[in-house]
Formats: C-alpha cells, sequence, structure tokens
C-alpha cells in the first residue's frame, strides 16, 4: 500500500511512477511528483519504481491569467 496525495492506494503489481500516475488520470506535461519528499524527474518516470509504503504527492499546473 503506498500514499498518494494523502490517500492510501494498494498496488497489486509492480508499477513505475510514470503508470501509477497515468493510471490515476494525471496529463504528464501538466505535473510535478514527489516520492518520499524528493522531487522525482519526469525523464525517469518510466523507470522509477513505485513500492508499499511509498508516500507520492502529485502537483497540478494550473494556468490563469
Amino acid at each position: 500500500m503506498i500514499r498518494l496525495n494523502g490517500k492510501e492506494v494498494t498496488l497489486n503489481n509492480p508499477t513505475t511512477l510514470q503508470q501509477l500516475i497515468e493510471e490515476q488520470g494525471y496529463v504528464l506535461t501538466q505535473i510535478a511528483v514527489e516520492k518520499n519528499g524528493e522531487i522525482i524527474p519526469k525523464s525517469i518516470y518510466g523507470q522509477e519504481m513505485v513500492q508499499d509504503g511509498d508516500e507520492i504527492e502529485v502537483v497540478t499546473f494550473v494556468g490563469g491569467g
């Protein structure tokens, strides 16, 4: 089980960060991700594995004027 933006999420299979955030409906170009207190570069989302006990925070960018 992980925590995603404060909510508990159960992982059924080994999952990359990219798979997780896409499954949650986020658009990769509009977010920043922090894993266990560390900002993760977009370039490694596909290689970064998510494991039980991880805490993930996804921040979405909102345009305005």
